[in-house]
């Protein structure tokens, strides 16, 4: 969704041609690098023992479908083709889009350390939100601009709490492992609190680019007021605030630990929501 967000902003507000290649590149580009990631995670967690029992969200290795080496090497390829088709829009995008592929492949590749440091909510809010989004840009425009950057922060902001919901399930077995996360820093109640941020700021974020920029005349492009589209997936966020709220006492069995696979579902609706609301007023001001 970074991707899509941030070619429809080079168009819409960067007033750029839209380079159906260049879109397919940046897409694939994107997808491939992060199952890199997700497969070299994987693959590390079920070497420390992190992820050993299935759920509906494990991942290949722990379900045998997949060993751990060859997750490993499947990873290091996905990089290398995923940095492959990065290089070749470097050269038709320029040099400012190999410096963000650059820390992203960086990111994603020191992912699994991160994470074990406390530091894993940060690299996927930059990797995939911002840098996803800004590099997207740079793809159709040629050049950097903050803006991609500011108004990707509350989707990015939706990625970190899919991480965070993760962690915080997993945060008696990472203790015992002596692995650190946000979540086993914050303990359960800080948890809740730090998800609730993450889960509704996004739409507050998204408020505030959309009327104080209005309200103050500050010198940057305001939201268009179509984004208010986003109340349409309150209901879910809603819900997602229910379960965490009773994952004491959960109305299923499962709702708690599948938290993070249904904060993903909800990203989804997010970002598209955001992205029909951004072309719906590109349509309405040309009618």
């Amino acid at each position: 969704m970074p991707v899509i967000l941030g070619t429809s902003l080079a168009w819409i507000i960067g007033g750029a041609p839209f380079h159906v290649l260049r879109f397919i590149l940046a897409l694939l580009a994107m997808v491939i690098l992060h199952s890199a990631a997700n497969m070299l995670s994987d693959a590390f967690d079920y070497r420390r023992g992190l992820d050993r029992d299935i759920t509906p969200v494990s991942g290949a290795v722990v379900r045998g479908w997949l060993t751990e080496r060859q997750a490993t090497a499947g990873a290091v390829a996905l990089f290398v083709v995923g940095s492959a088709i990065g290089l070749v829009l470097v050269l038709s995008a320029g040099k400012t889009l190999f410096y963000v592929g650059a820390v992203g492949v960086a990111i994603g590749a020191c992912y699994t350390l991160l994470k074990y440091r406390a530091l894993g909510d940060l690299a996927v809010f930059l990797n995939f939100g911002l840098l996803g989004s800004l590099g997207a840009w740079i793809v159709q425009t040629g050049y950097f601009s903050w803006l991609p950057v500011i108004w990707t922060v509350p989707q990015a902001m939706l990625v970190a709490a899919i991480l965070h919901a993760n962690n915080w399930r997993d945060m008696v077995s990472d203790k015992e492992r002596r692995v650190t996360t946000v979540a086993s820093l914050l303990g359960d109640k800080g948890s809740l609190a730090y998800y609730g941020l993450l889960l509704f700021g996004s739409s507050l974020f998204i408020f505030g680019l959309i009327v104080l920029p209005r309200l103050f005349r500050w010198p940057m492009t305001p939201m268009p007021l179509t984004v208010f589209l986003i109340i349409l997936g309150w209901p879910i966020a809603f819900r997602l605030w229910g379960r965490a709220r009773r994952r004491h006492a959960p109305r299923h069995p499962m709702d708690f630990v599948v938290l993070d696979g249904a904060t993903s579902q909800y990203n989804l609706v997010f970002g598209t929501l955001c992205v029909l609301a951004l072309w719906l007023d590109y349509v309405l001001t040309r009618l």
